[in-house]
């Protein structure tokens, strides 16, 4: 039974409305200023946290691109955020499909060295793409990939994290089902796809949450293998827009893109979110 004290409950939904206000803040001072104009943002310090009456101008200039009165050329987002979507479901699915067969074929094959394969696949992840960044770039750039979708998602589309966790997950389904779906004549892929994947779902679901918020965030990769505008992804195109040195920057168009960044993700994580909080919790194995 749970015991009801007033002062504990108050406190806690204290902290936790301080805890949203802090991470909150940020995002409301990025949209607010998203709706000023850049001279609003730079000349008046403290900056009003009242929205402005630029916010239409600001998301079209951010969306479609266009020449700022300054003479700045700005590039529009809506060809960034598709190649961010693109990257972002490419890579989640990818983890999920490549994982998926990984930690089934190490579990129910039996062939020499599958405990050895198994941990040379888990020590990987001692390996961050960081690490390794080099002879990846060198393997994209020889193979041709650089400035194409290949060579933005093939290389971070391995995930050791997703294969160790469906391992786990496969390892607790009851031998007595391998043995019925055996005994009524179902095939390996069969029992893959009509046992394994369904009990499976939703550990798919919060894997893909994951994954899809990693693939949308991914700069240092994008910024070594992309020399095109074009195949910017929309993290990456921030960074463009804001100028080095004694150059202008637009800043009301840098906070709307930012903005625009956050509602792909955001709108999975929301949608999503049942099955998110159900894969990470559910014991009902």
């Amino acid at each position: 039974m749970v015991e009801n004290r007033p002062v504990a409950t108050t406190l806690s939904h204290l902290v936790l409305v301080l805890g949203v206000m802090i991470v909150a803040f940020p995002v409301y001072i990025t949209f607010i200023a998203s709706t000023q104009t850049a001279e609003q943002i730079v000349q008046n310090v403290p900056m009003s946290l009242l929205p402005g009456d630029n916010m239409l101008e600001s998301y079209r200039l951010a969306l479609f691109g266009g020449k700022t009165a300054y003479g700045a050329n700005i590039a529009p987002v809506l060809p960034m955020l598709e190649v961010s979507l693109v990257m972002a479901l490419v890579i989640s699915i990818g983890k999920i499909v490549i994982s998926l067969l990984s930690a089934f074929a190490v579990v129910y094959f039996r062939f020499p060295g599958r405990g050895i394969v198994f941990w040379m696949i888990f020590v990987t992840l001692m390996l961050p793409v960081e690490v390794r960044i080099g002879p990846t770039y060198e393997v994209v750039s020889n193979l041709g990939l650089l400035n194409s979708y290949a060579g933005l998602t093939v290389p971070l589309i391995a995930s050791a994290t997703a294969t160790f966790l469906f391992r786990q997950f496969f390892l607790t389904i009851p031998d007595e089902l391998v043995e019925a779906a055996r005994i009524d004549g179902a095939g390996p892929m069969r029992f893959f796809k009509d046992v394994l994947l369904p009990l499976s779902r939703t550990s798919i679901a919060a894997l893909f949450v994951i994954q899809f918020i990693y693939g949308w965030n991914q700069y240092l990769w994008p910024l070594l293998i992309t020399t095109s505008e074009d195949m910017y992804p929309v993290v990456l195109g921030i960074k463009s827009m804001i100028s080095g040195g004694d150059a202008y920057t637009e800043w009301n168009a840098v906070m709307a893109t930012a903005i625009l960044a956050m509602l792909p993700p955001a709108a999975v994580v929301i949608l999503m979110q049942k099955w998110f909080v159900k894969g990470l919790t559910d014991s009902e194995k």
